[in-house]
């Protein structure tokens, strides 16, 4: 190769490598898209509405939010896994619940929770509650053990979460109950079911169940956590109430499709991370029953691999056959 012709592969080198620097600095060129895994009003639906509107404020684009409720957040999960890899599709998901959990509860489980997303940070905990209908008879977890066990085979919950169903089947099989569970969709159409007089109980999210009960709209009766939630600090844990062995605290986190590139996974973490230190998100997260906990694509990437073989456990713990 000649003089001439080394300098001209020299400067296309020098112009391949300068064109990705470029392309992450120029992230986001338009609008982003955020999968929702639950219906709108829900807990989380309310909770990515808000991190994807201060994400707007930050990456100087439009951050919509498409809801894809159904399979225990595994439809949500899916759209974000198949998406094109490129910064413009994220979960921002209950991740315990909607990805470690997708690999034990599935026969064909429909991604791998660790191959197909690229971890991105943490966001957040939240514990779940057990809640009744306000006219439920139950107004303690002992009173709704004795009332399940008196009912036999006809009693039922309704679940629509996979930490809230796990929750359940734990609490079914500490307190030897034959409980039937009915799949939802929404949190929403369970309280309804509830209080028609349909279900016996759900566990759900905190974040929803602060509001909820605030209204009148339901009872909590046990928050699964090992301590008592701060937002709802009259709320024992289930081991105060009599029955041990629940310890679920369910965790929020941002992803993104495999293949993504490293420059814009680093500017989303960044982002995500100084929306968590915002005062107003600390406020957010405080009435909504939910405690901050920032990250990097590395620890949530160690959290997820952990949580995977951790809910294997659970699962075959609470006897939840694979769907």
């Amino acid at each position: 190769m000649n003089r001439a012709s080394l300098l001209l592969a020299a400067a296309a080198l020098g112009a391949a490598a300068a064109a990705t620097p470029a392309a992450a600095d120029d992230y986001p060129q338009h609008e982003i898209t955020a999968i929702c895994p639950f219906a709108p009003g829900t807990g989380a639906d309310i909770f990515i509405r808000f991190f994807a509107d201060r994400l707007s404020r930050l990456s100087g684009q439009p951050v919509v939010v498409s809801n894809k409720p159904g399979a225990q957040g595994s439809l949500a999960s899916l759209a974000v896994a198949k998406a094109k890899p490129d910064g413009y599709t994220l979960a921002i998901t209950p991740a315990s619940s909607t990805i470690a959990t997708a690999s034990h509860l599935f026969k064909q489980p429909p991604f791998d929770p660790i191959k197909d997303f690229a971890p991105i940070t943490t966001l957040a905990t939240v514990p779940f509650v057990l809640v009744v209908a306000p006219d439920s008879p139950a107004k303690s977890v002992a009173d709704l053990t004795a009332l399940l066990k008196k009912k036999g085979a006809s009693a039922n919950y309704g679940g629509s979460s996979n930490t809230g169903i796990v929750a359940a089947e734990l609490y079914k099989k500490a307190a030897g109950l034959q409980v039937t569970r009915v799949n939802y969709k929404s949190v929403v159409d369970i309280l309804r079911e509830m209080q028609a007089g349909q279900l016996d109980f759900t566990i759900t999210d905190a974040s929803w169940v602060k509001g909820q009960a605030a209204e009148g709209r339901l009872r909590p009766l046990a928050v699964t956590s090992v301590k008592r939630a701060g937002a709802l600090p009259d709320v024992p844990t289930f081991q105060e109430a009599g029955v041990a062995g629940i310890d679920l605290t369910a965790w929020w986190a941002a992803f993104a499709p495999a293949g993504t590139p490293k420059p814009v996974i680093d500017k989303l973490s960044g982002w995500f991370n100084q929306i968590l230190a915002m005062p107003e998100t600390r406020e957010f997260l405080a009435k909504i029953a939910t405690d901050p906990l920032p990250g990097d694509p590395e620890s949530l990437r160690k959290l997820l691999a952990t949580d995977v073989d951790r809910w294997g456990e659970y699962v075959r713990l609470a006897g939840i056959p694979a769907q």
